[in-house]
């Protein structure tokens, strides 16, 4: 387990160490390599990173959030009903990595905590929930913290914000 005293959740920065990542999903480990910072200067996306008090410049996690609108055919029924008819606002959980020597560590929970924190802080806008693209193995994770399957069959889940 790691210790959550000496994490730190921060915005990514050219201080960190982007190079060293690897989580052991190639996808996850170019992305933050390679794409990151570009999204972060376009505005496509805002990522975060959890580092450690003792090494601050060493990534041992993070995740991208970013806006999202989902459609009112892919919400599941029972929520469905309760909405109106429209596209509704979302957060995109886009993607959530763990550098392989601390997973198994509880650092994946945090960072989905701080995830979950980050976007219900955000006021100036409506966001009724937040959607994530599971990859292959990680669905379990999330639907353990209450994310369901969306109606579109794919490994994209939904979390309705007021169930925080």
């Amino acid at each position: 387990m790691t210790d959550s005293s000496t994490l730190i959740i921060s915005a990514l920065g050219n201080n960190h160490d982007r190079a060293s990542f690897h989580c052991g999903v190639p996808l996850l480990d170019e992305y933050i390599r390679k794409q990151a910072k570009q999204d972060v200067t376009r505005r496509i996306s805002r990522v975060f990173v959890a580092t450690n008090v003792t090494e601050p410049n060493k990534i041992i996690g993070y995740y991208t959030l970013s806006a999202l609108s989902v459609e009112f055919s892919e919400l599941p029924p029972s929520l469905a009903k309760k909405l109106p008819r429209r596209a509704v606002p979302a957060a995109l959980l886009g993607r959530l990595a763990v550098n392989q020597t601390t997973q198994q560590g509880g650092v994946g929970r945090m960072l989905l905590a701080d995830a979950i924190k980050r976007t219900l802080a955000i006021t100036d806008i409506a966001i009724y929930a937040m959607i994530v693209d599971a990859i292959e193995g990680a669905q379990k994770f999330y639907e353990q913290y209450g994310f369901i399957p969306l109606t579109t069959g794919k490994n994209r889940l939904f979390l309705p914000l007021k169930s925080i």
